[in-house]
């Protein structure tokens, strides 16, 4: 998370004077009281340990469908709000990180729409012009980061309800594998499918939120945490493999310049380094038909039932027309369309057998606010026509921004002028998605990434692969040395060739087998630096890697020659007594072959 000059106190209070420049309603349903958040930054200021925090002193909004103690939880229904006594899981683990909570925010009704209009509290809008939504269920999170009212948001996502909201405000919205960040505190939708969603304007801040919210929870018992290898992949960092649908089965609704958008990202997509493969893209509308035509909507009765027996005159119209649609399935309709689903999660896995991560719109089109009021069910089943399979085939999202419209889109029915948001940028926003299998999400996070700053430089997050720990090796693991299989085995990747900061000695060490060589730092020495291969291994792998790693070497830090801090072979400095300095043949691979002749 990008730090500025700012204190927390001074960031906050700037904050709060916008909020009151603009009416609370719709992108607030609650706010913290300023006394109370200014306190917070004062409390964090006055603590020497907070700066180290990842998310210190950055404020962040919550959607009224998670608790946040001291604010109603209201779920976009003031008839059914409650009081929680405590947090969700994920709001404590990011105020224990630093972050400072604003308040919470407008969403549809129950969480139930991709358009962000069914709500009591009134439609949000896209920032980028106020006729058109801005996407729903999370479109008070959304506007709330678009509009510089907070860095981040909490979402919630069944269906596409963090990603539509972005792809309409110009943000990254992250999904992430179901169970990877608790829903403990959260209002259900649909328990088995629900994802606490980031929305961030950068992959960068979106992962470090992630970094800081995400592990096991067990008040969750839909919580869950990768296998073995599973949030690593390979592919990362070089060529990969995105799968896009065939022609004939995309759908933009007529609009052309969704699709011309559409086909620009896929030539971006090669130009990082993606290598395009179509897919049968059939078999995942396949399981999004199942999501609302199917019994799964009785999740969502099942979520609130008592209260929606009580309370139907309370509910908004559209929202409890869908929910009560629950009451037409049965429990052996439940069944049949989880062995459906079965059928097309298998069938899926050929797919994902020819590519590593999934190119989509976020959405085939945007609409205006007249448009939806017109035909509500409709056009918000169009939004879901690339988003509402995701959960169901437990796969990872990200949204990203992927360019703009000359004008407003083509499914407008008077919008022939350009409008322009706050900076000047002509047209409405259009964004796609990259999913991949579950726990994926790191990787999928980086290469959004790549795709969204293309050409400019990498960022930290591509140097030091998520989900993987740079190592630096000098001797016996250097590809091609006899030790290599440590590291390739384990699903390690070679990131670059470098070499070490001045200051760093080499030693052939005496009686090794095979031949190894001892890394020792001696500040007072300014050679030319040492060479180094930089490794990616998979977090949840370096263990053993390290494990196996025999006295006198170990694993401690290396500076390398571009100032950066990475693991590295060390040497005990008692073993280079009587060793060989290797001075004249400037890396490892020169000496072993000038003593092998």
């Amino acid at each position: 998370m990008k730090r500025v000059n700012l204190k927390p106190s001074e960031i906050i209070a700037g904050l709060y004077d916008r909020i009151a420049a603009a009416p609370l309603a719709p992108v607030w349903i609650s706010v913290v009281a300023r006394e109370t958040a200014l306190a917070r930054a004062h409390a964090l200021e006055a603590d020497p340990q907070a700066a180290a925090k990842p998310l210190y002193g950055v404020p962040f909004a919550i959607k009224d469908n998670i608790d946040l103690a001291g604010l109603p939880t209201t779920a976009g229904c003031p008839a059914y709000a409650y009081s929680p006594t405590g947090n969700a899981t994920v709001v404590q683990r990011l105020l224990d990180a630093g972050a400072i909570a604003i308040g919470k925010t407008n969403l549809d009704q129950f969480a139930t729409g991709l358009v962000g209009a069914r709500s009591p509290h009134g439609a949000c809008s896209s920032v980028f012009d106020s006729r058109y939504i801005s996407g729903g269920s999370s479109s008070g999170s959304a506007v709330a980061v678009a509009s510089g009212l907070a860095n981040f948001s909490l979402g919630t996502d069944t269906a596409g309800s963090g990603r539509v909201p972005a792809a309409f405000n110009g943000l990254i919205g992250l999904k992430p594998t179901r169970g990877l960040l608790s829903t403990h505190g959260v209002v259900p939708a649909c328990r088995t499918l629900d994802c606490v969603s980031i929305l961030a304007k950068t992959c960068r801040e979106a992962h470090a939120v992630l970094q800081a919210a995400r592990g096991f929870d067990p008040l969750d018992p839909f919580s869950r945490t990768p296998g073995e290898g599973q949030d690593a992949a390979p592919w990362l960092g070089g060529p990969f493999r995105f799968g896009i649908p065939a022609e004939n089965q995309l759908q933009f609704f007529g609009d052309e310049q969704a699709s011309a958008l559409y086909a620009k990202a896929i030539a971006d997509m090669e130009g990082i380094g993606g290598e395009k493969v179509e897919i049968d893209f059939s078999i995942f509308r396949a399981a999004a038909d199942l999501l609302y035509s199917g019994p799964w909507v009785a999740e969502r009765l099942a979520a609130i039932q008592e209260f929606a027996e009580a309370h139907a005159d309370h509910m908004n119209p559209v929202v409890r027309e869908i929910i009560y649609g629950a009451k037409r399935y049965t429990a052996v309709d439940a069944f049949a369309a989880e062995y459906k689903l079965r059928e097309i999660r298998r069938a899926s896995e050929a797919e994902w057998r020819r590519m590593d991560v999934m190119l989509l719109p976020t959405t085939g089109t945007i609409y205006t606010h007249e448009a939806v009021a017109a035909d509500p069910i409709r056009l918000n089943t169009n939004l879901g026509y690339y988003t509402n399979f995701v959960n169901l085939l437990d796969l990872a999202a990200v949204a990203v921004p992927a360019g703009f419209r000359t004008t407003g889109s083509d499914q407008s029915h008077d919008h022939s002028d350009q409008s322009r948001d706050h900076e000047g940028v002509v047209g409405l926003p259009f964004g796609v998605s990259l999913i991949g299998p579950a726990f994926s999400d790191e990787a999928v996070l980086a290469v959004a990434d790549r795709f969204h700053r293309a050409p400019g430089p990498p960022l930290e997050l591509q140097t030091n692969p998520p989900g993987c720990i740079s190592v630096a090796v000098v001797g016996a693991h250097l590809t091609g040395q006899p030790l290599n299989w440590q590291l390739t085995e384990r699903g390690a990747r070679l990131m670059q060739t470098s070499r070490t900061a001045p200051g760093y000695r080499l030693y052939a060490l005496p009686g090794s087998v095979p031949p190894k060589p001892g890394l020792v730092r001696d500040d007072a020495f300014q050679g030319p630096g040492i060479e180094v291969e930089v490794w990616a291994v998979p977090a949840d792998r370096f263990g053993s890697f390290v494990a196996a790693v025999p006295p006198p070497l170990g694993i401690g830090n290396a500076t390398l020659e571009d100032g950066r801090t990475v693991k590295c072979f060390i040497c005990e400095p008692y073993a280079i007594a009587g060793a060989t300095e290797i001075t004249h043949y400037g890396a490892w691979r020169k000496y072993i072959q000038h003593s092998n002749r």
